[in-house]
């Protein structure tokens, strides 16, 4: 059934009518998911492709997941990922009676984990920030938890890959 949808969009394509051969693509898509030719892993990914963004054709989809994960970030950051106060630098040093040379060492405490007022509109605003810092690569440069940290690496990777499902979607829809 793969075959038959592939030669109907690729007629479409050939006959510049992209809209129709977006719907075959679907189908093709969709025949290929519910297929048993492939593996597992190749079902999967096939399976999360169709549910994040209908096979790169359902920007709305890619949209909506987005934001979930943005907001998922935000209150994971304001829960567990940002410390409770931020860290103040230190600094120890002697002074010698001569006035010779000086020599400092600067040392940051840990983060700590908040314990109370976890939500409120100033770490909703630092968490905010970081969020949206993580969907174009940046990092927040923000003293972050232990836990902080690797709920910034996971939103680093995800977001992006959800706004340019979304990028894909929006071009194929232009383009149509």
């Amino acid at each position: 059934m793969t075959a038959i949808y592939r030669q109907l969009r690729k007629a479409r394509e050939d006959a510049k009518d992209e809209p129709g051969a977006a719907d075959f693509y679907y189908g093709e898509m969709e025949m290929r998911r519910h297929g048993q030719k492939w593996n597992e892993a190749e079902r999967w990914l096939l399976q999360l492709y169709w549910l994040l963004s209908g096979y790169g054709l359902r920007a709305s989809r890619a949209l909506g997941w987005l934001t979930f994960a943005m907001m998922a970030t935000i209150i994971l950051m304001m829960g567990i990922g940002l410390p409770q106060d931020s860290p103040k630098q230190q600094v120890t040093g002697t002074v010698p009676p001569s006035g010779g040379k000086v020599t400092f060492e600067i040392d940051k405490d840990d983060p700590k984990n908040a314990t109370h007022d976890r939500f409120t509109v100033k770490r909703f605003d630092k968490a905010l920030t970081v969020t949206l810092n993580s969907v174009v690569f940046r990092s927040s440069d923000q003293d972050l938890t232990t836990a902080g940290g690797y709920i910034e690496m996971a939103s680093r990777f995800s977001e992006p890959v959800l706004l340019g499902l979304a990028a894909l979607a929006i071009r194929g829809r232009v383009k149509r």
